[in-house]
């Protein structure tokens, strides 16, 4: 009965679904894995990456089941497994598996026991409990991050366009830009991406992109995290109190005692706890200082919102320079970054980054190697000077 109905809800799904853009997790994903997980931030598309897997897959309907783990009542994921597996199921995919508990040890008893492809999405703050049920070893899990700039511009204007490692934007950018220029104009598309183009949902209805931006970070605040966190109902407000301060606060001022007073958490403890909590949800990103180890009771030396779009829903007068330094922490992966003694960034341990705008000079960063200054509101860049626009095209 149960397979009866998840099969009308997989239909029901693949009716409705109409998004054809291939994201660009799909090449990279091993999909010969038997168990992989695809988490990101909620809104990033991972239900629509799913779908597209489901629907691309070449195996006949029967032999493949989708369905989300909030439609599930008493049965057990491993039950539905089983049974689908009983009639000659081979792919499963579970989406919001975060909203299942215990799901960890129900994922490994599927993978030790059934012969069936499971690919998994959740929340990325399900990441702290990834070891549980020892799915460490099992499964193959993927970061979804939300639209690089690139992939906006693809979408915008139905084209294909390359992306480009760090490393060969730093060392060919004037050549890369030069291409990039013959195909597209960055800056008719720039300031509709950084107020507007991070979550793909964007594009089902533009004008209520900013109202809904806002619903989904509630949802994360006050339903994600509290169904995987230790945290008081009435201690919601708090988060969302913290989320406003640091999109008002500049990204180089963290100031512990002030975020502490305004919130009115004594236990310095707690606020570092809150921190990590919407770290996790995807709502912050901060950089902490590697020399002092990795705990969460370390300050951070930078903090902001998770990417320009929040900065532009929850602040009325976004600072450019804090706009420019998230832009460029969403495009790098944070194990990249690091705040050095000169400049904004250090990147991969190797290359120093000074942010700011097309009159920026090198005189923060004079005679340091491998020191680099990186300019908005220029198209193309010379020897050292990289326009800020292409690390949008690092994925």
């Amino acid at each position: 009965m149960i397979l009866e109905q998840l099969r009308a809800y997989q239909l029901n799904y693949l009716e409705i679904f109409d998004f054809e853009y291939k994201r660009y997790l799909h090449n990279i994903v091993d999909f010969d894995e038997k168990l992989i997980g695809i988490v990101g931030a909620r809104g990033v598309g991972k239900t629509t990456f799913l779908l597209q897997y489901l629907a691309e897959h070449p195996l006949p309907i029967e032999k493949k089941l989708y369905f989300s783990a909030d439609a599930l009542d008493m049965e057990s994921l491993f039950d539905i497994a089983y049974e689908f597996h009983k009639v000659g199921g081979e792919l499963l995919i579970i989406d919001e598996i975060h909203k299942y508990k215990n799901f960890e040890k129900e994922l490994k008893k599927i993978y030790d026991m059934l012969k069936l492809q499971v690919v998994f999405s959740g929340s990325s703050a399900l990441q702290l409990d990834y070891s549980k049920g020892d799915l460490s070893r099992r499964a193959r899990l993927y970061s979804m991050k939300g639209l690089s700039f690139k992939e906006f511009i693809e979408i915008k204007q139905k084209i294909e366009l390359p992306s480009f490692s760090l490393e060969e934007i730093v060392q060919n950018h004037t050549q890369i830009a030069q291409q990039l220029l013959k195909e597209i104009k960055p800056y008719e598309y720039w300031k509709e991406y950084l107020t507007y183009g991070y979550y793909p949902f964007y594009f089902e209805n533009p004008k209520s992109y900013p109202l809904r931006l806002k619903e989904t970070i509630n949802t994360v605040i006050e339903v994600d995290i509290p169904s995987i966190f230790p945290i008081e109902y009435e201690k919601i407000i708090n988060l969302k109190k913290l989320v406003r301060l640091v999109c008002e606060s500049q990204s180089f001022q963290v100031n512990i005692r002030e975020l502490s007073g305004n919130i009115g958490i004594k236990d310095y403890q707690t606020l570092y706890r809150y921190l990590d909590y919407l770290k996790r949800g995807k709502i912050l990103n901060l950089i902490r200082s590697r020399s002092k180890g990795d705990t969460i009771f370390t300050k951070p030396q930078k903090l902001y919102l998770g990417n320009t779009n929040l900065h532009y829903a929850y602040c009325n007068n976004a600072h450019i320079g804090t706009i420019r330094e998230v832009f460029l922490m969403s495009m790098i992966d944070e194990e990249f970054l690091e705040v050095p003694t000169k400049g904004d960034f250090r990147v991969d341990e190797k290359y120093l980054f000074e942010i700011g705008g097309k009159n920026k000079g090198f005189k923060q960063i004079k005679d340091i190697p491998n020191s680099y200054v990186i300019a908005d509101d220029i198209e193309i860049g010379f020897e050292n000077k990289i326009p800020l626009w292409l690390f949008g095209f690092l994925y």
